[in-house]
């Protein structure tokens, strides 16, 4: 909780106040205008307070990701001691991470599987393996 009263969070706490106190006023004008006579005016009336909400919405949702970054007292524990289950491990071989041998299919002549002269293509089989053995990661957790 306390993360989120560093300097960042707080600008970004008086952002989102600033945004939709700002859409609210501009959907009130908006109210007025229409009731002036200006019929286009009714769809921005109602589009303005649509954009608070958002701005409402991705806030909550920031914040409940800044919740789930932070771990426990003790290193990657939570409060109670147990072993987080999300923590990111090393990328598992093929066969480990899809539980089966890997076939793939290629045209002939073309070798489908990494050589020693291709890092880049074993770094990136090794992400996307990483990515299914830890399928409620994101892909900014990989420790690669």
């Amino acid at each position: 909780m306390r993360q989120l009263w560093t300097p960042v969070w707080i600008l970004r706490h008086l952002a989102a106040v600033a945004l939709v106190v700002g859409f609210l006023a501009l959907g009130w004008w908006q109210i007025s205008r229409a009731a002036a006579g200006n019929t286009l005016s009714w769809a921005y009336a109602v589009e303005w307070p649509v954009f608070a909400a958002f701005v409402v919405f991705i806030w909550v949702r920031e914040i409940r990701q800044a919740h789930r970054a932070v771990p426990g007292p003790d290193n990657g524990t939570p409060d109670n001691g147990t072993p987080r289950n999300d923590t990111p491990v090393n990328a598992p071989s093929r066969e480990a991470a899809f539980g089966r041998p890997v076939r793939v299919r290629s045209a002939p002549g073309v070798t489908a599987t990494p050589g020693p002269d291709d890092p880049e293509l074993a770094a990136y089989n090794n992400y996307l393996a990483w990515l299914n053995a830890n399928p409620h990661a994101r892909a900014g957790d990989y420790p690669g």
